[in-house]
């Protein structure tokens, strides 16, 4: 039997669905204490159902929705700014996430919460996991990050567009390919994550460099660089290395369960 995983942004898909039931009710920014009980089961319901729409156009082998860590990840360790000004999940809509997850859970999708982990994370180690053994993965998300990781096994699929974020799409909106992202976001920061780039160095100098010189490394040891380029280099050394690290996904994180833990249960034939 052929496997396909579909591993499932969380909190990305949540977020967004919230946000467009919320809309409707919003009043000066605010949303009135006697409407929040209204938008909560409207978003729990529309979850359910984009769940089930997920489901019956991937129609996965395995699935899993994950969730973010409580607590700040690692990456707040080591750069305080991480995230810094990002609107903070509502505590009503942070409270209901258990009910969400009790929902998934009946439509026979369980939900992996980590303990110090963020879900981009998770979702690469599972992703790369089980690409290593040749079996498919769809990711679930509109997140950029997971991008980088496209190959012939891992693909990206963004529900609220309908549409595979794919190799094309990545030529025609940064012009690297896949395998350079993570050299391209170093280059020019993650205004969404608020990570620092190069000063000086945007998106078209930095693909137009990666595109010649191949990878970041290669860059760093060119030298037949332009001055103002290698100067602007030398000066961000720590800060491309602190980036760098930053954007990279962690693909080695201790998980605890096997594929068949979050097997599908085929329900029309019990």
């Amino acid at each position: 039997m052929s496997v396909h995983v579909v591993l499932i942004d969380a909190l990305n898909l949540i977020r967004r669905i919230y946000a467009v039931q919320e809309r409707p009710f919003l009043l000066n920014n605010e949303l009135a204490d006697n409407t929040k009980k209204q938008v909560l089961f409207n978003t729990q319901q529309a979850c359910s159902q984009a769940l089930q729409k997920i489901i019956d156009l991937q129609q996965p082998t395995h699935a899993l929705a994950i969730f973010d860590s409580i607590k700040p990840c690692w990456r707040y360790a080591i750069y305080p700014d991480y995230k810094k000004g990002r609107k903070k999940m509502p505590e009503h809509l942070a409270d209901k996430l258990i009910d969400i997850q009790d929902a998934f859970m009946e439509q026979n999708v369980d939900s992996l919460i980590s303990e110090e982990d963020e879900a981009d994370d998770l979702i690469a180690t599972l992703a790369i996991k089980v690409a290593l053994r040749g079996q498919k993965v769809t990711i679930i998300s509109t997140d950029k990050c997971f991008l980088s990781l496209l190959n012939q096994n891992i693909e990206v699929y963004d529900y609220f567009n309908r549409r595979y974020l794919d190799h094309h799409y990545v030529k025609e909106k940064f012009d690297v390919k896949a395998d350079q992202l993570l050299d391209l976001w170093t280059l020019t920061g993650d205004s969404t994550n608020k990570i620092p780039g190069v000063a000086g160095i945007g998106q078209v100098t930095a693909s137009t460099l990666l595109n010649q010189y191949g990878s970041l490394n290669a860059l760093l040891v060119a030298n037949d660089l332009k001055s103002s380029i290698n100067e602007k280099l030398k000066q961000h050394t720590e800060q491309i290395e602190l980036s760098k690290k930053l954007l990279q996904l962690k693909q080695d994180i201790p998980l605890g369960f096997n594929l068949k833990d979050i097997r599908l249960i085929d329900t029309t034939h019990n």
